[in-house]
């Protein structure tokens, strides 16, 4: 994708996303630039840098993470914590499947273990990553290729700021972490409307979004203070 170009909006949003915001961009582009005594970055294995960016359920972190990518480019790869969630059988197996989403819901110590390979790439080792599929309530093994010359790798998800659930390694591992913020309303809204385009009925999108979402959004608004930047979306 080339970059500064305007992405996709999700399904459920009204037009074409603009393109990242310029004032985030230099944060994006200072957060690359090498530190005292790191050296110069090689062509064969860049300063690797690891952007989070975390928010409730339907705030906008996976918009927020497209429009970083369309910026950078070649130069980033977005690997979701989403790819992380158990299965559906085994949430069926263990009784969890009734409030998804939540942190005891997906594979912490797998998801700290791939940022500890992000975070120090091998020179011409590639690391793969899963990516949930909303439409097979799965994760996919493999499916997130992450080069050792890219240099910007953007990871977002709820509880990238939470300290708790296997999760509290994850902050140190960030070279920044930011935290997108919206309206209540208009984040119902956008939830409900993503449930019911991946089969939920209208009952069931409002029921779930006022259940096991909203709950993990007061978990979420609870690590907002942790945070590096707060990212007020319209």
């Amino acid at each position: 994708m080339a970059e500064d170009q305007a992405i996709p909006a999700p399904a459920w949003s009204d037009g074409p996303l603009p393109p990242l915001p310029a004032d985030l961009r230099e944060r994006v582009e200072a957060l690359l630039v090498p530190r005292p005594g790191e050296g110069p970055a090689l062509p064969d294995r860049p300063v690797r840098r690891l952007l989070g960016v975390a928010g409730p359920p339907g705030a906008g972190k996976s918009t927020l993470a497209a429009q970083v990518l369309a910026a950078f480019g070649d130069r980033c790869v977005v690997v979701p914590m989403d790819g992380f969630h158990l299965a559906q059988t085994e949430l069926e197996r263990i009784g969890r499947a009734d409030r998804k989403g939540a942190p005891d819901t997906f594979d912490a110590a797998g998801y700290v273990a791939l940022l500890r390979r992000l975070r120090d790439p091998e020179p011409g080792e590639t690391v793969y990553a899963p990516e949930y599929r909303r439409d097979l309530r799965n994760g996919v093994a493999g499916a997130v290729a992450v080069p050792p010359t890219v240099p910007l790798v953007v990871t977002e998800g709820n509880y990238l700021l939470l300290d708790e659930h296997g999760f509290g390694p994850v902050r140190d591992l960030l070279d920044a972490c930011w935290f997108v913020d919206l309206p209540e309303e208009v984040r119902a809204e956008r939830l409900v409307a993503r449930h019911r385009l991946f089969g939920k009925t209208a009952e069931a999108a409002a029921a779930w979004t006022r259940g096991p979402d909203q709950r993990n959004a007061d978990l979420v608004a609870t690590t907002r203070a942790r945070a590096d930047l707060v990212v007020d979306l319209p």
